[in-house]
């Protein structure tokens, strides 16, 4: 046994030993290479720096406050709006406008038939020519009686006869006179005119109609001077009405405060306003307008572009400065936000770096190069 196991260990030996040397060979190939690999990457000249990547920067400026646009909702309404009627009854004889003409003030929009008022002004006349021949006739009588009295041809009884005759025809010409004017005033309430100038709205009659006194014939929409009609919050000072910009339809208009009611609304809780509008041309009446009020808003901060604001965790808000070259990280409050930019307050000094584009494409910590002046307004 001992000659057999004797072969079998020296085979094992050899192979050992022959793992060992292809093992130093393989450490030796390795090492050289590496020696050989940085000799090359010693020879080899460095890769130029990445260039700073360039943002463009603006001095925070502190501001005392900020200005807000208060919106309140209204109505355009007409100055003067007059349903129009006659004081009398009658058969309408003519109707001169129709619906939406523009009229003047004083023109003939409608006539009531004056035939019996006219007839009734006749009578009167001629009532009035007889009983001033009698009273012609009662002075001569007077006259007669009192020579008559005077000379004792006559009496006291016949003197005073005559008189009371002459008194009671002056008091029925009186009487006749006033029935007259009585009659000439029915006969021009008989014509209805316009009161102002404007445009004609509903017509409810039609020529032909008997009227009752008082009945609707038509509306009138005075159109020169439109008002907006807003009701305003009882906080709201007087002051901050004189002037004010009414929005339309998309459109801006100048108005100035005509009256404010001194009274509240019972259901709103609001202030009446009227405002009256500075245009040669109404928009149309009952048209919802909008009441713009800026109020000042006393705060300490700065101005920041929208896209310079980042959303920070939570419900923050986080702009990027730069300091000696490195860019930071900001925090903001915001206060009052528009279309284009925004009033922060935050941890920011006056007169920081602040990063007013670009932010997206640096991280806090980053080396940036700030844009010289005349680059950042050819950008």
């Amino acid at each position: 046994m001992q000659d057999v196991s004797k072969p079998k260990l020296t085979r094992r030996a050899l192979t050992l030993f022959g793992t060992l040397i292809v093992i130093a060979g393989a450490g030796a190939a390795v090492s050289v290479g590496a020696e050989i690999l940085t000799d090359r990457a010693a020879q080899t000249a460095p890769p130029a720096a990445a260039a700073l990547t360039p943002v463009s920067v603006r001095p925070v400026v502190f501001e005392d406050g900020y200005t807000v646009t208060r919106r309140f909702l209204g109505q355009v309404e007409a100055n003067a709006d007059a349903n129009l009627s006659f004081e009398l009854g009658g058969r309408l004889a003519m109707l001169a406008a129709e619906e939406g003409v523009s009229i003047t003030k004083g023109d003939i929009v409608a006539r009531l038939d004056t035939a019996l008022l006219e007839a009734d002004a006749d009578r009167l006349r001629a009532s009035r020519t007889a009983t001033l021949a009698q009273l012609d006739f009662a002075e001569s009588r007077l006259v007669r009686a009192t020579e008559l009295l005077g000379d004792g041809f006559s009496s006291q009884e016949t003197l005073d006869q005559a008189r009371a005759t002459r008194n009671e025809l002056q008091a029925r010409v009186a009487e006749i006179d006033a029935s007259s004017k009585t009659v000439q005033i029915n006969i021009e309430k008989s014509v209805l005119r316009a009161p102002f100038d404007g445009r004609v709205g509903t017509l409810t009659v039609e020529a032909g109609e008997t009227l009752s006194a008082g009945q609707h014939v038509l509306s009138l929409i005075e159109t020169s001077a439109p008002v907006v009609r807003v009701g305003l919050p009882l906080n709201l000072s007087p002051s901050m009405l004189e002037t004010a910009t009414i929005e339309i339809a998309g459109q801006s208009y100048q108005a100035t405060l005509k009256q404010l009611r001194p009274d509240i609304d019972p259901l709103t809780r609001t202030r009446t306003a009227l405002f009256a509008l500075s245009t040669q041309t109404a928009p149309a009446f009952g048209q919802s307008a909008t009441l713009l009020i800026p109020a000042p808003v006393a705060a300490r901060g700065a101005w920041v572009a929208i896209d310079a604001l980042q959303e920070g965790s939570g419900s923050t808000w986080t702009v990027l400065v730069v300091e000696d070259g490195i860019v930071r990280t900001a925090a903001v409050e915001l206060l009052h936000a528009q279309s284009d930019r925004a009033f922060v307050r935050g941890s920011f000094r006056e007169g920081a770096q602040l990063i007013q584009s670009g932010a997206h494409r640096v991280v806090p910590g980053q080396s940036v190069a700030i844009l010289p002046a005349q680059e950042k307004d050819d950008a």
